[in-house]
């Protein structure tokens, strides 16, 4: 994976990133590039799939859409222009409600309205950090993050413009997003298909 092309005294926008080789995947905060894992583990993958699954299955037909990655978020003022734009990620999935958001067919260009990230080793301080900052600033309203290591989920939410205390829940719970309490998950179900965690560890 080489180094991206683009400005590098003023930093990267969206107008740079559109010039990256396809096969590279990356992100794009404030101007800062960051690299993404070349490939998600099995579990990552399975349990993504898992909760997309139920999410796709519970918005069908309804106004809201999810997305799961690689799906481009950009982060910027409504309609502004590629090169004004300085952040774009790719969460694991993605609720868009605003039709407006989807309008050019190149991902969504705002803030989505639930964002979950499946944590790895290789992102878990850059997801539960800097893009829990990043959501925020940008008004995500619910913010998911799914544990594979302890079988949990941490949710935030969005109160006065900010995270309130986190909630977090475990294979005994079951939860949903506050705009959404009739799309209830069980958080055990989202980790059906991985190997029983090892007691004796």
């Amino acid at each position: 994976m080489g180094t991206p092309q683009g400005n590098h005294d003023t930093g990267f926008s969206y107008a740079d990133y559109l010039t990256w080789p396809p096969g590279e995947r990356w992100e794009l905060i404030q101007g800062q590039v960051y690299a993404m894992s070349p490939a998600p583990s099995n579990s990552h993958q399975l349990i993504v799939g898992e909760l997309f699954s139920v999410i796709h299955g519970y918005f069908r037909g309804k106004p809201c859409r999810p997305f799961v990655a690689p799906f481009d978020v950009r982060l910027g003022g409504k309609g502004a222009a590629d090169h004004e734009i300085d952040t774009v990620v790719q969460p694991d999935i993605s609720l868009v409600c605003d039709p407006d958001k989807l309008k050019d067919n190149h991902g969504c260009l705002g803030a989505p309205d639930w964002v979950i990230e499946v944590l790895s080793p290789s992102t878990a301080v850059h997801d539960q950090r800097t893009k829990r900052s990043l959501f925020e600033q940008h008004g995500v309203a619910e913010y998911w993050l799914v544990h594979p290591g302890d079988r949990s989920v941490t949710i935030y939410r969005l109160e006065n413009s900010a995270y309130g205390k986190p909630l977090v829940y475990g294979v005994e719970d079951q939860c949903s997003p506050l705009a959404f309490p009739e799309l209830i998950i069980a958080v055990a179900d989202i980790f059906v298909d991985l190997p029983a965690l090892d007691a004796s560890a």
